[in-house]
């Protein structure tokens, strides 16, 4: 097993610690790990990116031009990355603030709408986990358990007390995931 996954966005979003969190997991699971962060000098706002690799095997490099999976946060990542996902691959993005929808038929699409989950949540920094959760019911490539020690393993312990809702926003996440259904062009 070899999951090769991209996950983009704007900085601010928790694009690195989901990234983070998914390598700990992976390594909690005795899997080999590649966690490779890309990100502009003006972080908050800015784009953000990071390659994660998790594997049962060595990982010979952990730069990759092509993807199992993308998790797109914004649409300058949507731009940038649609094409560099696998045929046959997926692509989970959030809907708000996408403006162009992603076309591919070669891919599965899947959305979920972490943004106003959160907000109807109370607290939008649990938005990442919602976009996490909807990942792992797609591809629970990593255990539960595992995830929630990778929580513990990146937050400051002073933020623990935060594990439970973050939890709770990953099976969220998990209920919410649908597929995108692509709107037909009609020709007048």
């Amino acid at each position: 097993m070899t999951e090769e996954i991209i996950i983009a966005g704007f900085g601010g979003q928790g694009v690195l610690s989901m990234g983070k969190i998914l390598a700990y997991s992976g390594i909690m699971q005795n899997q080999e790990v590649s966690w490779m962060p890309s990100y502009g000098p003006e972080m908050r706002g800015g784009t953000a990116n990071v390659t994660v690799i998790l594997s049962d095997e060595r990982i010979s490099s952990p730069y990759l031009k092509l993807f199992d999976t993308a998790i797109i946060l914004n649409q300058q990542s949507m731009d940038k990355f649609e094409n560099t996902v696998k045929p046959g691959g997926i692509l989970i993005y959030d809907p708000n603030g996408i403006s162009v929808h992603p076309v591919r038929k070669d891919i599965k699409i899947f959305q979920v709408e972490a943004t106003k989950l959160a907000a109807e949540m109370g607290n939008k920094k649990i938005f990442n986990m919602i976009i996490l959760g909807g990942f792992l019911k797609e591809k629970p490539i990593v255990k539960l358990e595992n995830v929630i020690e990778g929580l513990k393993k990146s937050l400051s312990e002073r933020y623990h007390f935060l594990i439970p809702l973050n939890e709770e926003a990953i099976n969220k996440g998990m209920e919410s995931i649908t597929p995108y259904k692509m709107k037909e062009k009609v020709i007048e």
